[in-house]
């Protein structure tokens, strides 16, 4: 079984109907990890009054912490069009044969163990932590992916390697920080759960704020005019983790089986902006006993 979660969602139905029995109104937020078998991925909002976040020597807010995804009722999970009307990103007519070729002609990148990148990370169903020092500032994700935030006050690179995090560079702005990217590839990544595509001439800016203890937002902007008519706007907050909560070691790469059979695309997306298995609705809730399979072959 393949170790990228959405992956997952690529496989025949047969065995995962009870695992896949919430993915039918909300795929992108099923998740497996080896340490807990999917469970505490989630995080709920937190009870009792707001406390003010806390802060580093600098007096910057400290982003430091394990961050957990929200439910959004109504929106899709992973899509980055998910706050746009039909959950559809402005595509050019380049992006949208370019989205046509990813959906038909390409695998899901992180189903095969290539790393998500940015904007894709920003849109996920999983968990993340960072860790913040004065001089750089680390986003550290499941599949045991990271990406450094330099906050030295240095300039982009003239002409940097193209980047699956593409190459940012980070100043405060106030208590904000502001995470500037640049030279990003263009293959062999999806923008996003849905296949959407990016191109090298993509160029984000992320403005993250801890407005308070327990809770940390993101503003995206993508401006990629090869692929997309304008730019467009992400929005998302996640909750601080339980004491004790956090990322531990894990190997995408380790006994990924089945990542010769999963065929090219998302899968379905569905009315509602969410990609998932096409799971026929005649499904039982619980598989069939042992002896079915004796029979039924």
């Amino acid at each position: 079984m393949p170790t990228g979660w959405m992956g997952l969602l690529l496989l025949p139905a047969a065995g995962l109907a009870a695992q896949f029995a919430a993915a039918a109104t909300a795929p992108a937020i099923v998740a497996l990890s080896p340490e807990n078998g999917g469970a505490g991925l989630l995080g709920t909002e937190p009870a009792g009054p707001a406390q003010p976040p806390p802060r580093d020597a600098a007096g910057h807010p400290d982003l430091t912490g394990y961050w957990k995804p929200l439910r959004e009722p109504g929106k899709p999970g992973g899509n980055l069009g998910k706050d746009l009307p039909g959950f559809q990103l402005p595509l050019t007519a380049a992006g949208k044969a370019a989205q046509e070729y990813n959906r038909t002609k390409t695998i899901d990148p992180e189903a095969l163990c290539i790393l998500g990148g940015i904007p894709r990370h920003d849109a996920s169903g999983l968990p993340f932590e960072v860790l913040q020092t004065p001089k750089r500032i680390a986003f550290l994700y499941l599949y045991s992916t990271h990406r450094y935030i330099p906050v030295d006050g240095r300039a982009h690179d003239v002409d940097a390697d193209p980047r699956f995090f593409g190459n940012p560079v980070g100043s405060w702005d106030a208590d904000t920080l502001v995470i500037d990217s640049i030279g990003f590839k263009d293959h062999q990544i999806w923008a996003d759960e849905n296949a959407d595509p990016q191109s090298d001439a993509m160029h984000t800016i992320e403005r993250w704020t801890r407005p308070d203890a327990q809770h940390i937002h993101v503003q995206l902007i993508v401006d990629d005019p090869k692929f997309y008519t304008q730019t467009f706007e992400f929005n998302r907050t996640w909750v601080l983790g339980k004491p004790g909560e956090g990322l531990t070691e894990y190997s995408c790469a380790e006994n990924n089986i089945d990542a010769k059979h999963i065929g090219p695309g998302p899968g379905v997306i569905g009315p509602d902006g969410n990609r998932g298995a096409d799971i026929p609705q005649s499904l039982p809730a619980n598989p069939p006993p042992p002896e079915y399979y004796q029979t039924h072959r």
